[in-house]
Order: structure tokens, then C-alpha cells, then sequence
């Protein structure tokens, strides 16, 4: 019977849309390739092939009949990688049995916006069954889309895994591990003894962990929170969370700490710089030139239920101020202390869009103390080395997968240069800036069809009916 099985599963697979063969070869002409490795040599006026989804040749011959794409005055670099999402899924389910979710959300539309701004690999860190489900739309090939890493959110209540002793918290990773999660999160309200047991649990069966650091270490010292195998921290907030003192002094304790650990960061100044600007006004949402690509649910809800800009005042927006500045410092004494630090954005969060935002984050980044070539390595090479799939992409290298991302224009000189995209290859599939620019309009199109459909407070009222 397992053999049989076994079988039934290569077999589908090997029927797959995505397993077939890509006839199309490609070959870029006289590119600047910026392959991100350590050494990061530019290989000028270069020739690379991609062939069967992989990065076949570089600077070798062209095969016969390949599609040339003309790279003169151009710039290639690896896709990006957002390590810290949380990605449009259906849902909730509160109703009869064999309803099914409350909301759908079309899954092209929706990774349109990753692709369309090079981001090709992201890290999910609040995963449920229904991003198992998206996940294998793109590996089928039914959707276009980025890499999906998965991390399974485990927190002390309100979550889909909840645990609240150490027991329950090694069930909860055996439980993660059993479903197909890659990764842990841990989240704010576990107590110190299950924070510490699931990490030692997941360690164990092999997964590395992201995440917050439980309020429960509050005025306690950072020692003790730092401990083995946290391995990334899933916001600079949660550093400034466990402290009034917001100084380059206290930002170099947590970067010395962090290194004796072996914790990486993601700092994740988006997140505050978005925040503070609601605070002040909506105006920074409305006016984002992305925002007609969110879901109309999503823009409702970022307007009219905006938890940041309700019941804002003075001291609230100096106080998120205060914050923004200690995350750079933060970002100083970590590099300075050599910690490996990973782009993240954490899209999804009101303000932050899809896609889009990374570009943004690497602005920040680079503001704060990083060179363009530091803030690039935090968005692939190092992305792929903390998820360990460092040998498939992350770099351009010869037979790794074909995510690249050809730019008008050089990212090693301005930053900003990384949304001066003239096209981008998904797995080996070429999108040029025509089929992007379609595909944008695709979206906007269906929005602006759909918004009155998706009216926020609405549609929560009707779930919280079980209509």
C-alpha cells in the first residue's frame, strides 16, 4: 500500500503543469549580472541562460533557438525575498458545516503583486492550511507566484496553535511538524517555560525559529530571553518592547547578546515608519501609489477600522517616533556587531503592500546605516542562507533556480534603483514590463469592479451573523 502510494504521488507530480518542461530557453545579452555572492564580483556585458527553470550557463554559448532578450544597459540581480509576510488567504470558517470560508480571495490577483515587484520567495509567519493550499496552486502552475516558506504561529491563546505549558508546547510543534509546517513562530503571550520548551522542542525535530518575544520578559534582563535556538527575531519592535531605554548603548547590548546566541533580525523598519504615519493621518494610506492593488476588503478595513490612527494623539505619535529612531539604531549596532540581518516587511499589516513594500524597506534600511549592497544581501543571499535554501537561490549562480530580476537601472548605485524593473524571471518564467504592467491593470480593473462588494464593516458583521 505505501508503495503504491508512493508511487500515485510521483506520478502526480510528474503530471503536474509545473513539472513539465519549460521549452523555452532564454538568453540575456551584454547584462551587468550582480550575482550577490560573498564576493560579489559584477560580471559585465555577460550572456546568461536560463533553461528548464534553472540558470543554465553563464557567459557560455547560446543553445539553438533560444529567445534573446536584449540586457545592454541593464542590471541583473536574484529575486527578493520578504522574509516577513502575511499573505491574503480564505477564511473564516464560522458557520454551518460545508460552507466553506466566509471570504475568497483570487490567488493570482493577489501574488500578482509579488511578482510584479521581483519578490520572488517569501516567509509566511502566521501560516494556516489555506497557504499549504497556495503554495501548491503555484507549484502546479496554476497561479504565478513567489516560493512560500511556512512557519506555524504558536501562541499562549487566540491562535490556531495555543499552548500554555511546555507539554502542550512540544505537542504544538509536533503538531506543526506533522502538518507540513517548515518553521516555528512563537508569539507574544506565551508564558517564559513554554516559550523555552517549544523552542527546544523545534530544535529537536529540526526547525528553526522565528518570532516575538513573549511580554511575559518584560523588565526582566535580556539575557534571558536570548536563549538557544531562537534564531531570528521576527521585528526590532520586539527589542524595543523590552525596555524604556532607547539608546545606542542598549541597541549594542541586544546586538552582543544576539550574536553570543547566533540571532539573526529582521528589523523590520517598515513597520514603525508606517505605523507613525497613520497615526498622524490616513492620508498615508490613501495616497500610497499601491494602494489601488490591495484588495478592496483590505482597503476598506485600512481606512475605516485603522487601529493605529483611531484615537490617536500627540503623545502617542511622539512616542512612535521615539521608536523609529531607536529600530535604526538598532540596526547600527547590529551590523556593527556583524549580526546577519534579513529584509522583512511584514506586508499585510495596514500601510504595508504586498510586493511593493520590500522596495521600501530596502530605502529604510539603507537610511539607517546599511550600503545598497548590505541592504540587497538582507533582501537575497542572506534570506536564502537563514531559510537554507541557500543552494537554490538567493545568488545568480549557475544551476539555481532562474528568480532574477532585470533592472534599468544599477541598484549598487542608488537603492532605489531595485523598482526599476524592466522585467522579471519567476521560476524560470519571463515576465517583461508589458505583461507586468497587464497584469497590475488586471488587478486595479477587478478591484475597482469589486470594491462595493467589500465594505469592511460590512462584511464582518455579516460573518459575526454566521450569515
Amino acid at each position: 500500500m505505501l508503495f503504491a502510494v508512493i508511487s500515485f504521488n510521483l506520478n502526480a507530480q510528474n503530471n503536474s503543469k509545473s513539472s513539465k518542461k519549460n521549452n523555452i530557453t532564454y538568453a540575456i545579452k551584454n547584462v551587468n549580472v550582480i550575482p550577490m555572492t560573498k564576493e560579489n564580483k559584477v560580471i559585465e556585458n555577460a550572456t546568461v541562460v536560463i533553461k528548464e527553470n534553472k540558470i543554465y550557463a553563464i557567459n557560455k554559448s547560446i543553445p539553438e533557438n533560444s529567445t534573446i532578450i536584449d540586457g545592454k544597459e541593464k542590471w541583473l540581480i536574484p529575486g527578493l525575498i520578504d522574509m516577513h509576510v502575511h499573505n491574503l488567504a480564505d477564511g473564516p470558517y464560522k458557520s454551518y458545516p460545508t460552507k466553506g470560508p466566509a471570504i475568497q480571495f483570487n490567488t493570482q490577483n493577489f501574488m500578482t503583486l509579488y511578482v510584479a515587484n521581483g519578490v520572488t520567495t517569501v516567509f509566511e509567519l502566521s501560516a494556516r492550511a489555506e497557504h499549504i493550499g497556495q503554495r501548491n496552486e503555484i507549484i502546479r502552475g496554476d497561479v504565478m507566484g513567489p516560493r512560500i516558506a511556512l512557519a506555524a504561529l504558536i501562541d499562549g491563546n487566540n491562535a490556531n496553535l495555543t499552548a500554555t505549558t511546555p507539554s502542550d508546547g512540544r505537542q504544538a510543534v509536533r503538531i506543526a511538524k506533522g502538518e507540513g509546517y517548515e518553521f516555528i513562530k512563537v508569539y507574544a503571550q506565551l508564558n517564559i517555560e513554554t516559550y523555552k520548551a517549544i523552542i527546544d522542542e523545534a530544535n529537536k525535530h529540526g526547525m528553526k525559529v522565528v518570532g516575538h518575544i513573549p511580554n511575559a520578559f518584560e523588565g526582566k534582563p535580556a539575557t534571558d530571553f536570548f536563549v538557544p535556538h531562537f534564531g531570528l527575531i521576527a521585528h526590532a519592535e520586539e527589542l524595543s518592547k523590552q525596555t524604556e531605554d532607547f539608546s545606542l548603548q542598549k541597541a549594542q547590548e541586544f546586538a552582543r547578546l544576539a550574536k553570543e546566541n547566533g540571532t539573526w533580525l529582521i528589523p523590520n523598519l517598515s513597520n514603525l515608519v508606517y505605523i507613525a504615519k497613520q497615526a498622524r493621518s490616513l492620508d498615508s494610506v490613501r495616497n500610497l501609489k499601491s494602494f489601488k492593488f490591495v484588495h478592496p476588503l483590505m482597503q476598506s478595513k485600512w481606512i475605516v477600522s485603522n487601529q493605529y490612527n483611531q484615537g490617536t494623539n500627540p503623545k502617542r505619535i511622539a512616542y512612535f517616533d521615539k521608536l523609529v529612531d531607536f529600530h535604526r539604531k538598532i540596526v547600527k549596532a547590529f551590523k556593527k556587531e556583524g549580526v546577519p540581518m534579513v529584509a522583512g516587511t511584514d506586508a499585510g499589516t495596514s500601510g504595508i503592500v504586498w510586493g511593493f513594500s520590500l522596495h521600501d524597506e530596502l530605502k529604510l534600511l539603507v537610511e539607517s546605516g546599511l550600503t545598497n549592497e548590505e541592504a540587497l544581501a538582507s533582501a537575497t543571499r542572506l534570506g536564502a542562507e537563514w531559510l537554507e535554501i541557500g543552494d537554490k537561490i538567493g545568488t545568480i549562480e549557475t544551476g539555481k533556480f532562474a528568480d532574477l530580476i532585470l533592472l534599468d537601472k544599477n541598484p549598487l548605485d542608488n537603492i532605489n534603483n531595485t523598482s526599476e524593473i524592466s522585467g522579471v524571471f519567476v521560476n524560470g518564467k519571463w515576465l517583461d514590463k508589458n505583461k507586468i504592467d497587464e497584469m497590475l491593470s488586471d488587478v486595479e480593473e477587478w478591484n475597482n469592479t469589486n470594491k462595493e462588494k467589500y465594505n469592511w464593516k460590512e462584511v464582518i458583521s455579516k460573518i459575526r451573523g454566521n450569515k
